[in-house]
C-alpha cells in the first residue's frame, strides 16, 4: 500500500491537487499528505482512494454517503468485487479519473435506525444481519413492512441486504442474488426453524422493522460485517434503501462484470463449461486451442520476434 501513496504522491506533483488523509491515518501515509479531521474530509475531498479490499471500500462509501464523491478502489485483498483498479495499473486509473475517462456506478445503501439501543453505524452496503451472541439459542423477530405485521423469523440470524450484499452473507445462506438494477431489498433467514423460513424480496420503497421477540436472545447486529451494537427484548430496528448513497469509479464496466462472473463462478455459481469459456480472454483461448491442437505457439526467435528482440 505505501507504493500507491507514493505512486499518489508523485502523480499529483505539480498539479494544483492536494492529497488529504484522515487523522486516525497519521502512522500510515508519508510526510506530504496533509492530515485532517474525519468532517474536514468529508467536506473536503473531491475523489476518495480506497486502499485494500472489499472491506476498505465499503468503509469508504460509509464515510461518504453524506456527501457522494467517485470512489476508486485499489485492490490489496481477495476477491475484490467492488474495487476494480489493481496496484499495478494505479497510474494509468489515475491519468484517467483527472481526464474524466470513467463512468459513475452508483450503489445504494440501508440505512439503519435502533429504537431502544445504541448502533454504532446508521449505513449498510452489503447488509445488516440480527444475529446471536456465541452461537446460543435462537433469534426471534417480528417482521413489519411499511407498518403491517408480515410474521415472525425464529433463526440462527436474519440478513438483511441490498443488490451490492447478495453475493455475501445471503448467498450463502441460500439467498438470491440480486440484480444490481433492481435496487431491491432481500430478507433471508438464516438456518429457520420456525415462522418464514424463505427469502423475501422486497422494493426500494419499503421500510422493515424488526422488533425482538420476548422469547428471543439478545440480538447482535452487524452492518457490513462489523458488530454495530446489540437489542434486548423488545427493542426495534428499521432499515429501509437509500438510492445512491455512493459513487464507484467504474473505467470497464464489462470487464469488470466478466471478472465478478469468474468470482461467482468460484463460489459456486452454476455455469457449462462453454459459458466458463467465455469468461476466459481471447489470447489465452487461442493459446490453450493451440496446445491442445499440438500447434504451440513459435518458440522465440523461430520466426515471431520474442518480447525484447531488437530486430530491424
Amino acid at each position: 500500500m505505501d507504493r500507491s501513496v507514493e505512486t499518489i504522491i508523485e502523480f499529483v506533483r505539480g498539479r494544483a491537487v492536494r492529497v488529504l488523509a484522515r487523522e486516525i491515518d497519521r502512522d500510515r501515509v508519508p510526510g506530504g499528505v496533509g492530515l485532517v479531521s474525519d468532517r474536514a474530509f468529508v467536506a473536503g475531498v473531491d475523489v476518495v482512494v480506497a486502499l485494500g479490499g472489499d472491506g476498505t471500500m465499503l468503509g469508504a462509501m460509509r464515510l461518504m454517503v453524506d456527501r457522494p464523491v467517485p470512489v476508486l478502489g485499489v485492490n490489496y485483498g481477495n476477491l475484490g468485487f467492488l474495487v476494480e483498479v489493481t496496484p499495478d495499473r494505479l497510474p494509468l486509473a489515475l491519468a484517467r479519473l483527472t481526464a474524466g475517462d470513467f463512468t459513475i456506478e452508483q450503489h445504494g445503501c440501508l440505512e439503519v435506525d435502533a429504537a431502544g439501543a445504541e448502533i454504532g453505524t446508521r449505513f449498510g452496503f452489503n447488509d445488516v444481519v440480527l444475529g446471536r451472541p456465541d452461537r446460543i439459542g435462537a433469534v426471534s423477530v417480528d417482521l413489519v413492512v411499511n407498518d403491517l405485521r408480515y410474521g415472525y423469523y425464529r433463526s440462527d440470524a436474519v440478513v438483511v441486504s441490498t443488490p451490492t450484499g447478495s453475493t455475501a452473507y445471503n448467498y450463502a445462506a441460500g439467498g438470491p442474488i440480486l440484480s444490481p438494477s433492481s435496487d431491491a431489498v432481500v430478507i433471508t433467514p438464516v438456518a429457520p426453524m420456525s415462522g418464514i423460513s424463505r427469502p423475501v424480496v422486497l422494493g426500494a420503497q419499503d421500510r422493515v422493522r424488526f422488533t425482538v421477540a420476548a422469547d428471543s436472545v439478545s440480538v447482535v447486529v452487524d452492518v457490513d460485517g462489523a458488530p454495530v451494537g446489540e437489542l434486548g427484548h423488545g427493542d426495534l430496528l428499521t432499515a429501509a434503501m437509500r438510492l445512491e448513497a455512493a459513487q464507484v469509479v467504474r473505467f470497464s464496466t464489462e470487464e469488470h462484470a466478466s471478472r465478478n462472473r469468474i468470482k461467482l463462478s468460484l463460489l459456486d455459481l452454476p455455469l457449462r463449461p462453454d459459458q466458463l469459456l467465455e469468461l476466459i480472454p481471447p489470447e489465452l483461448r487461442r493459446d490453450a486451442e493451440s496446445f491442445r491442437d499440438g500447434e504451440p505457439d513459435p518458440a522465440p526467435g523461430s520466426g515471431d520476434m520474442a518480447e525484447g528482440d531488437t530486430r530491424d
